[in-house]
């Protein structure tokens, strides 16, 4: 990784050079093909202010180039600011890699026949039984059962072996199918 620092319209001191590196290598984390870092140091009056401005250019290898450029009244916020900016920019660049995995045609294909063999065997035939556990009710033991709960329908077999349903009206009476 080429590292370039430059100031304009301002002297870079060893403190900022080893701020502004130490910031730069917190970038290779992200295990991107970092090409260079060119970083532009200056300084901007704008309403009789003094602003620090700084421009990181990022070039990566097969990759389009991250550009920041970061204003703030201190110099070390404005590279901290543009730092953290560079991170979260690479941080999506490495998502975006490591989490969109190419499948080839021959792994789709397999994946297609292990899909369609497993629903083959998933296929199972209803087949109807006959309910053991329930004996015929009369009707108004089901509706005594049905007024003390609070379902709205009960479902039972009658003692001519129909299946039957018992509901709750909206007017306050019962039905029965």
């Amino acid at each position: 990784m080429n590292i370039s620092l430059t100031g304009r319209h301002l002297e870079l001191t060893d403190a900022i050079k080893a701020h502004m590196t130490t910031s730069i290598e917190t970038l290779s984390k992200f295990n991107l093909d970092i090409i260079s870092v060119n970083v532009v140091a200056s300084t901007q009056t704008k309403k009789g202010k003094e602003h620090s401005v700084v421009e990181f250019v990022i070039t990566l290898a097969h990759k389009n180039s991250i550009i920041i450029k970061q204003n703030d009244d201190d110099l070390y916020a404005a590279i901290d600011k543009a730092t953290s900016r560079a991170q979260k920019a690479m941080r999506r660049m490495h998502d975006k890699d490591s989490g969109h995995h190419k499948v080839g045609l021959n792994e789709v294909k397999s994946e297609s026949a292990d899909v369609k063999a497993a629903t083959l065997e998933m296929e199972d035939e209803i087949v109807p039984v006959e309910l053991a556990l329930y004996k015929p009710r009369e009707v108004e033991d089901v509706l005594n059962d049905l007024k003390e709960s609070t379902k709205m329908f009960e479902i039972f077999i009658d003692h001519e072996d129909k299946t039957r349903v018992l509901y709750k009206r909206d007017d306050g009476k019962f039905g029965l199918y």
